[in-house]
């Protein structure tokens, strides 16, 4: 069982055009994961940015998703 303190919904926000953004919660990584070429497609710049938290770790991870070779590929990722 999660802890509600540490552990939340995975979250993935999108730049829109007019410097506006979109935020969309997945009830697990994997379903985030399975979206992201949808994300990807309805993003301005191409660009996702992800936070979640790590199975067993303290804190909010971050990762920031592009487009390389074709496919969604981590481009950044890190504590906050």
């Amino acid at each position: 069982m999660a802890n509600n303190l540490t552990q939340w919904r995975p979250s993935a926000r999108i730049n829109l055009r007019n410097f506006k953004h979109e935020t969309k919660r997945f009830p697990t990584y994997r379903e985030l994961k399975k979206n992201m070429p949808e994300l990807m497609e309805n993003s301005y710049d191409d660009e996702v940015h992800v936070s979640r938290t790590k199975r067993g770790e303290w804190g909010e991870w971050f990762e920031t998703w592009g487009i390389s070779n074709g496919k969604p590929t981590i481009i950044k990722q890190g504590w906050m």
